[in-house]
This record gives structure tokens, C-alpha cells and sequence, in this order.
């Protein structure tokens, strides 16, 4: 089984951004063309002046962009290795080289009407390495704004706390069947203690999807045994990687959500649909619980948890994930998109 990865972003070199993420190369693109109409717009008379300007500064910062971009995806396995120090050095330092050589091929191209001798390569490397460390700026400040360090009792409240009701009711369940089943009991201590054992551990792990679905059947478990009857679950894993790794305790909180918003309003209980499946390169997660019809909103506690897993997912895969939610007459419907890492690739 694929060991648990650290994703600790308070490490340095997780600071830096992931050059193969294509939310990281879109924000890259739009901040620097951001900054440059700003910097145009702040030194123009007129609009035809702005306009006039931004095209200058676009001839060159286009291929240095897309050039640098380029690099810094084939470089992308070396700079997550390194500390952060240093990668950012690097990714200055392949700016400015880009932008020199480039500046250098172009010839007068690139020149400013007011451009004499080679005043103009010390400039344009000077705004490229600042430019540079200002995007990498801007990129470790998400990072730490959507950091788990930062939302440390918001996660912590997510994965320390299993509702007390649950465990209240799960001590109730084994001690009514103690005595007539002490094999079950002992299981259902067992899976809890497992449970919560996975809460306490590390929050900035990923974990092998097969684990998250083991801990997912184990507090499944635990329901079933107050609820008996009332709920059924069907899996669906046929098409499942059990290899890829995946943020814990992504699947735990919606099957959780599924119990208490799905299935305890229904007093003759229900099914949940659990479907995991790999799609190309994509890794998908379903969660179908039924509804009562015209219900009213239960308590949202759960909603703590289910926003903790968008933060999570954002800061991790960007726009790279996605988290859907259906609900019609008759069924709630979770669906996450997120791309699919393979255990083996991160030895």
C-alpha cells in the first residue's frame, strides 16, 4: 500500500506553486498581464497612450511569458525537492534569464523610444525578477491563507470531533449488545478506535484512496449498529484506483452528512450510493443519500466540515477540483472531481 504523503504546505518548498497545476499557470498569466495594464494605466496621458504602452510591454513579456512558463513546467519535479529559498532563487533566476535572452534575440523590437545603450537588458531584468518574486509573494500568501495552520481549529474540529451524539450513541449500541453479541461489540470498538485514531493523526497527510475507503466502511459500521435496518449503502468500486492518493477524511464526513441529513429524518431509513471511479487522468467520488420531501434544514453542523473539504481541495488541486452539489425532490448528490495521483509516482 502507497505510504501517506506529507502535504504540509508550512513546509517551505510547498510554499512554492505547483508549475504543472493549470490554476496556477492561469493566475501566473493573468496577474502579470494585470500588472502590466496597471503600471500602463499609470503612467498614460490617454487611453491611445495606455493602449500604445501595453502592446510595447506586451511584444516582450508575452514569450518571456510563455517561455518561462515552459521551463518552469519542466522544472516543476526539481523545484518541489528543494527549499523554498531556493526554488524561489531558481524560478528568479530562469525569469530574468528568459527575459534577457529574449530581449537580446529581439534586437531594437523590443527597445523603448527612450532605450539608449544596454540600460534596457539591466531594466527589463530588474522588473522580471521583481515581477517574479511578486507573483511568488502572492502565491505564499494563499497558501497560508488557505492553509490548515491557519484553520487549525476549524480542521481540528473536523477531524477531532466526531459529533458527540455519534460517539454518545455508539457506547449506547455496544453496551446493548455486549452481552447477547460480544464479537460484534469488540468490532465495533475496534472500528471506533480506528476512527478516531485516523482524527488524531496528522491533519496535512494524503492517504491511498483503499485506506479512506476502509476507514469510510469502518465508521459505516458504527452507524449500522443504531440504525440497523434503516440503512443500507451500495458500492460502487469496480473502476476505483485503490493506488491514487487522495486528502483523508474526504469521504468520511460525506457518508456522515448522508447519515444525518438522509437517513435519520427517514423512519423507514434508506440507501446511499457510494460510486468511486477513475475517469483518464481524473478521480471521481459520488455520494447519492435520499431526502424526506419537504423537509426542513437539521442542524448544519456538518456544514464545518463539508466547506473544510472545499478549502482543503482548492488549496491542493486549485481549479483542478471541483465540488458539486445536486439536490432535487428527492436525493442530495455530492460530487468531487479531482485529478488522479498515483501512489507509486510519490515514493
Amino acid at each position: 500500500m502507497p505510504k501517506a504523503r506529507s502535504i504540509n504546505q508550512n513546509i517551505p518548498a510547498k510554499l512554492l506553486p505547483d508549475f504543472r497545476n493549470m490554476g496556477t499557470v492561469l493566475r501566473i498569466v493573468l496577474l502579470v498581464n494585470g500588472i502590466a495594464l496597471l503600471v500602463a494605466l499609470s503612467q498614460a496621458a490617454s487611453l491611445a497612450d495606455m493602449q500604445s504602452s501595453f502592446i510595447q510591454a506586451s511584444a516582450l513579456m508575452q514569450p518571456v511569458l510563455l517561455c518561462g512558463l515552459l521551463a518552469l513546467y519542466a522544472l516543476n519535479p526539481v523545484l518541489v525537492r528543494v527549499k523554498y529559498w531556493q526554488g524561489a532563487l531558481a524560478v528568479a533566476i530562469v525569469a530574468t534569464a528568459i527575459t534577457v535572452m529574449i530581449d537580446a534575440l529581439g534586437g531594437d523590437l523590443f527597445a523603448a523610444p527612450n532605450d539608449f545603450g544596454s540600460f534596457r537588458y539591466v531594466r527589463h531584468a530588474l522588473v522580471s525578477c521583481v515581477l517574479s518574486f511578486s507573483i511568488l509573494a502572492y502565491f505564499r500568501l494563499r497558501v497560508l491563507v488557505l492553509s490548515p495552520a491557519k484553520d487549525a481549529a476549524r480542521l481540528q474540529a473536523l477531524q477531532a470531533r466526531i459529533r458527540p451524539h455519534f460517539l454518545f450513541n455508539t457506547i449506547n449500541a455496544v453496551l446493548s449488545i455486549v452481552r447477547a453479541d460480544p464479537k460484534r461489540a469488540e468490532a465495533a470498538l475496534e472500528d471506533m478506535s480506528d476512527l478516531f485514531r485516523m482524527a488524531m493523526i496528522e491533519p496535512q497527510e494524503l492517504v491511498s484512496l483503499s485506506k479512506e475507503v476502509e476507514l469510510a466502511r469502518q465508521y459505516l459500521n458504527i452507524e449500522a449498529l443504531r440504525l440497523g435496518e434503516r440503512l443500507k449503502v451500495n458500492w460502487d468500486t469496480t473502476s476505483m484506483p485503490p493506488d491514487a492518493l487522495i486528502p483523508p477524511l474526504i469521504l468520511q464526513p460525506l457518508l456522515e452528512n448522508a447519515v444525518y441529513h438522509g437517513i435519520e429524518p427517514l423512519a423507514e431509513g434508506g440507501a446511499i450510493e457510494v460510486k468511486l471511479y477513475r475517469h483518464d487522468d481524473d478521480l471521481h467520488l459520488d455520494v447519492v443519500n435520499p431526502v424526506q420531501v419537504h423537509s426542513a434544514q437539521r442542524t448544519s453542523g456538518n456544514k464545518m466540515a463539508l466547506s473544510n473539504i472545499r478549502e482543503r481541495l482548492s488549496l491542493l488541486f486549485d481549479v483542478e477540483a471541483q465540488y458539486q452539489v445536486d439536490r432535487d425532490a428527492d436525493h442530495y448528490h455530492v460530487h468531487i472531481h479531482i485529478p488522479y495521483v498515483k501512489g507509486q509516482e510519490h515514493e
